[in-house]
């Protein structure tokens, strides 16, 4: 038989066949040269962010629960979004709402029962919403079992699950701690005259990392979760879980930064990689880092492939910016400069741009509303405002988190009394600044836009007593505006914030080029307008932002705008050009 001999095109053009028949699913993929735009189910998907204590109460006595949720389900799956964040659920004395969890397999008495557990996860896959959990693996609260054998005798076999430091050999090298009244994180037990590490809360005791049975009870309980069906995790503070126990003082190259210095612990990358092999890569699930303390620099060892670590992180450079340095979250009067807001996004995309994977936030349960804090909520300019930033997220590359609320355009509540706070830590530094004779109005006044009270306050369901959230006193008090701001009012009107974050959801589902496309940076240096590109398959998308109360003018270059059709605005009618933009107008044009 004659052999075949194919030309050397016609070769390259079967082989370039066979690929493409052979791609996963048989479906359109970004550059497969780029590992950095490999698909993935996360790295499409909206997460929406619920704080379960503030979402919906069922029974009455002022706190939200699980059956408050699932009797909601419906309206989250209205929203579009494929993955619910839960904040911590587990059994917990509340010292920090749920950060300090006393039984890692419980569920909090004031959210319900197990039962109620997995009728919400078999609710929330029913209508194709996936379900990730709160993993706060650093610390446990000091009422966990476990800490009470701990700190009952210097050889009680649970001993070395938590950090102590015997008095006899003097009190330790200084570590700071972000919720103690005097920032120490070395808090003497007399029971067994020793000093126990906390980061956190005095009741937030650090695990022991150091220690493989930690490990092996953290990796077993995450696949106890696993194992019922749960779609992730998202981790508390994970940078900081590797610890040098033989605590030295603080190194040079720290310059006195706590923060940095505990996200590089000695083994940390190796207890990631070894929860990776033995839970992570065992399930189809997706995990990313709360990123404190990580950098560009170092952003890639947690979430490169090749890594075998984690899926995604956050980090805090974006919602840091705005605030005086030196002084606890107090505003600056100049506002935030958006020559530095863009240059940092700009800065954090192209780190992701071919590895790894990035997030992008600008409120969750850390933070104050998203719309007081980077936008406007005046009256006149809040709704403006809200959906422009809304459009922000929605059009970066990067897997969107969704704070619960924000899609209502709620703001901050503003308490004029510390009395009314529930935080910790607004309540701590309080007492702190207190203590050092510091301006206690000045104070008060920087928490009406920096306090994470303001983003915890109850969901504004209507105009009923409390916005229908409970019908008894509720735990944190509801915002005033709720008879104006609510879900009801807005399901009604087709130009709301909701319904235009649900068409946002809507369109970055349509158009892979808004998920996996190429960003470009336009007119960089304009202080209010922040313009870019998303580009994909041929396909170019133009996404401009007003971030100021005056009209404003982009510059847009070379771009051919010829051919430009607005696919979404936050204004009902397009303006005469892509780079003409009234007060915080945002739009996305297709080119």
């Amino acid at each position: 038989m004659k052999k075949l001999v194919l030309p050397r095109n016609a070769a390259l053009l079967m082989l370039s066949i066979f690929l493409f028949m052979n791609c996963e699913n048989n479906a359109p993929t970004p550059d497969s040269t780029v590992p950095g735009n490999k698909p993935a189910w996360w790295k499409e998907a909206v997460v929406y962010q619920i704080y379960p204590r503030s979402f919906k109460d069922s029974n009455g006595d002022g706190v939200g629960d699980l059956p408050g949720i699932i009797s909601k389900l419906d309206y989250i799956q209205s929203l579009g979004v494929d993955v619910v964040w839960l904040n911590p659920i587990f059994s917990s004395p509340n010292d920090d709402n749920g950060y300090d969890i006393s039984d890692y397999r419980g569920i909090m008495k004031e959210f319900g029962t197990m039962d109620d557990f997995d009728a919400l996860l078999k609710g929330m896959h029913d209508r194709g919403i996936k379900l990730v959990l709160d993993l706060v693996a650093n610390h446990s609260s000091d009422e966990h079992e476990w800490f009470k054998q701990s700190r009952s005798s210097r050889d009680n076999p649970y001993r070395d699950y938590y950090h102590w430091w015997p008095a006899e050999k003097g009190k330790p090298a200084a570590r700071y701690s972000f919720f103690d009244v005097n920032n120490d994180a070395w808090k003497y037990d007399s029971l067994t005259d020793a000093y126990y590490l906390h980061y956190f809360s005095v009741k937030q005791p650090d695990l022991n990392w150091e220690n493989p049975k930690v490990r092996q009870e953290i990796f077993d309980m995450m696949n106890f979760w696993f194992d019922k069906g749960v779609d992730g995790f998202r981790m508390d503070v994970i940078p900081f879980i590797s610890t040098d126990t033989t605590f030295p003082q603080l190194p040079a190259q720290y310059h006195g930064d706590m923060v940095a210095y505990y996200a590089n612990g000695p083994h940390l990358h190796e207890y990631l990689r070894d929860m990776n092999d033995q839970v992570l890569r065992r399930h189809d699930v997706m995990s990313v880092a709360e990123g404190i303390g990580v950098t560009t620099a170092t952003a890639h060892d947690f979430v490169d492939a090749d890594r075998k670590e984690l899926n995604m992180l956050y980090h805090f450079e974006g919602v840091s910016l705005g605030y005086l340095p030196g002084k606890f979250k107090t505003p600056d009067p100049k506002g935030i400069d958006m020559v530095q807001f863009k240059t940092l996004y700009s800065k954090w995309d192209s780190v992701f741009a071919e590895r790894g994977w990035g997030t992008i936030y600008l409120g969750n349960h850390d933070q104050p509303r998203m719309v007081t804090r980077f936008g406007n909520d005046a009256p006149e300019y809040r709704e403006l405002s809200s959906k422009m930033l809304s459009t922000f997220l929605m059009t970066m590359r990067a897997t969107p988190y969704y704070y619960f609320g924000d899609e209502l355009g709620m703001c901050n509540i503003k308490f004029d009394r510390i009395e009314d706070y529930r935080d910790i830590e607004s309540i701590n530094m309080y007492q702190q600044v207190k203590n050092h004779g510091g301006d206690l109005q000045e104070f008060l006044d920087a928490q009406k836009t920096g306090a994470r009270d303001n983003g915890r306050t109850p969901f504004q369901w209507d105009n009923s007593p409390h916005a229908g959230f409970t019908t008894g006193a509720p735990w944190l008090k509801v915002n005033d505006n709720y008879l104006n701001i609510n879900a009801a009012a807005q399901e009604a009107n087709p130009n709301s914030t909701l319904n235009y974050f649900r068409a946002l959801v809507k369109l970055r589902k349509q158009e892979k080029a808004l998920v996996y496309g190429k960003y470009t940076l336009y007119d960089k240096d304009n202080p209010a307008v922040y313009a870019y590109t998303r580009s994909w398959e041929g396909k170019t998308f133009l996404v401009v932002l007003n971030f100021k109360s005056d009209t404003a003018v982009a510059n847009l270059g070379s771009l051919d705008l010829s051919k430009a059709k607005r696919v979404l605005g936050n204004y009902p009618d397009a303006n005469s050009a892509p780079g003409m933009l009234r007060a915080y107008e945002a739009a996305v044009w297709q080119l």
